[in-house]
């Protein structure tokens, strides 16, 4: 069988990958393991974690059905993933000078994905790892003799203050270099103090750092051939390389499950806005096209290459559409034990929201650990649901905002492959049902993050019954209670013969 381009320029290169262990950059070496697998060999930075060594990490990743389809029908190709021992947080990335020499002398392509994506991280924190650790990275990449494309992994929700984002990277009045000084004699209380001001208009210091780092990267622009990715919000995947696969519960997954398990009864969020999501097989798709697109260019342009992956204008789905079909969703196809019936809602008005958590988050979680004490079990449910209100209060600067991403650039990708890489390299986002997405996305939750296997889903159907009735007789008595209240008060219960307990 023939290569296509994208399979024919990948053949035969060493790749470079940061970032590796995240749920993009597993999806990455699958994708690239599996449709390029003529490509030499790929590096991937790993450090130790709980007493296990590189190799041992990435021997625990291949029993992940992430990749059972490589170990069905492409065994040979996972000895070309090799670990190269580091941390993006060490100064030369805390690579030994055998393994810089390797790179320097074979690698040829660079994604440089690793960042901290906790949106509640101290500023230190963030600078470090995503605006230093990208220096470390581009500091590397200068030594190496081979390198035809770096690629630079950002978001589309860098620039919160641009109504419009096109694809381009704008001025900051703030200097990466000045802050990657300040935290390294600042101590961490004077930083504390001046992050709120120093943030403005960002929301945290996940986009506040990613915005810093752009702008470091286009400085290091045309002496390396860099070019700078902004997906969306990075949701399970659609197809490839399993349906719904996700493994961690950050952003709508998380919603989904919360509120799927009726522990999430409100949020803010305006459902007229646009929901920007993008599933992680297409975006992965469009790194590696991407990629391809700049090692293809004879002539660098004049301004860094930058693309928002993102939703097509044809392809806008309203957060009231996504409640809508995701409520439906989750009737079919439940979770295991839920803590009530999940009939929660979205609303743009604070009052109303604040209400709907102190009588349906907080005071059914006292209420369940109060239990849980008299059992003397272990109590859960308020550390649960102080997660959950962090969760919501980082979030809803994203849903009660509406995004437009200009995405022509990274739309003409597309339109430039042969027919056989547009298979293979799937990025068109129109195509796909959302319900039937949305499916997925629970199914994947329930099956990969939460463990619950599909064997289950009769339980959980009968689980769901009971919950709605207890639901209703619960709601029933709430406002019998409220009338009888309401009627002693006003005196009006000696009218229509009410009986005074007293």
């Amino acid at each position: 069988m023939s290569l296509t381009p994208v399979q024919k320029w990948y053949a035969g290169k060493t790749i470079f990958v940061t970032g590796g262990s995240g749920f993009m950059g597993k999806v990455l070496l699958e994708k690239l393991l599996y449709a390029c697998s003529e490509i030499r060999t790929i590096y991937v930075l790993i450090r130790p974690k709980r007493g296990k060594v590189p190799q041992a990490r990435l021997d625990e990743w291949f029993k992940l059905p992430l990749f059972q389809r490589i170990k069905n029908q492409k065994p040979e190709v996972f000895k070309k993933l090799v670990p190269i021992q580091g941390d993006i947080t060490f100064d030369g990335l805390g690579i030994s000078k055998d393994d810089v020499d390797r790179l320097a002398n074979e690698a040829e392509i660079v994604f440089h994905c690793a960042a901290t994506l906790k949106l509640e991280a101290n500023l230190k924190d963030a600078i470090e790892m995503n605006t230093v650790g990208t220096k470390r990275v581009l500091d590397l990449c200068k030594q190496m003799k081979k390198l035809q494309v770096l690629l630079h992994l950002s978001t589309a929700f860098c620039y919160c203050d641009k109504e419009v984002l096109n694809e381009r990277v704008y001025d900051f009045h703030h200097s990466p270099y000045d802050l990657m000084r300040a935290i390294e004699w600042m101590d961490e209380k004077t930083l504390d103090l001046i992050t709120p001001n120093l943030l403005k208009p960002h929301p945290n210091t996940y986009t506040y750092s990613k915005r810093l780092t752009e702008c470091l990267v286009r400085d290091n622009y045309p002496q390396l051939p860099v070019c700078i990715v902004r997906p969306s919000i990075v949701c399970p995947a659609d197809k490839e390389p399993v349906e719904g696969w996700v493994d961690n519960l950050n952003g709508p997954v998380g919603i989904m499950v919360a509120g799927g398990k009726g522990v999430m009864r409100s949020m803010l969020c305006n459902g007229e806005y646009n929901a920007e999501v993008i599933p992680v097989d297409l975006a992965i798709n469009g790194l590696i096209t991407i990629a391809f697109t700049i090692g293809q260019m004879k002539e660098m342009p004049p301004e860094i290459p930058v693309y928002n992956v993102t939703c097509r204008e044809t392809k806008r789905t309203t957060w009231k559409e996504v409640l809508e079909m995701g409520k439906a969703t989750a009737y079919e196809y439940p979770f295991e034990a839920g803590v009530w019936y999940p009939d929660g809602g979205i609303t743009t008005n604070k009052f109303y929201h604040t209400f709907c958590v102190i009588f349906f988050h907080w005071l059914p979680a006292y209420f369940i650990d109060f239990l849980m004490l008299c059992f003397g079990q272990k109590r859960f449910m308020c550390r649960f649901q102080t997660m959950i209100s962090q969760g919501l209060e980082l979030l809803q600067f994203f849903t009660t905002r509406q995004w437009d991403f200009k995405s022509h650039q990274y739309q003409s990708i597309a339109k430039n492959l042969t027919p056989e890489d547009f298979a293979l390299f799937d990025m068109d986002i129109d195509k796909i049902d959302t319900k039937e997405y949305l499916k997925r996305i629970i199914l994947g939750g329930r099956q990969y993050c939460l463990k619950e296997p599909l064997s289950t889903l009769p339980k959980a159907r009968m689980q769901l019954k009971a919950l709605w009735v207890l639901d209703k007789v619960a709601k029933a008595l709430m406002l019998w209670l409220l009338v009888w209240g309401l009627l002693k008060i006003t005196g009006f219960s000696e009218i229509f013969g009410t009986v005074d307990v007293n």
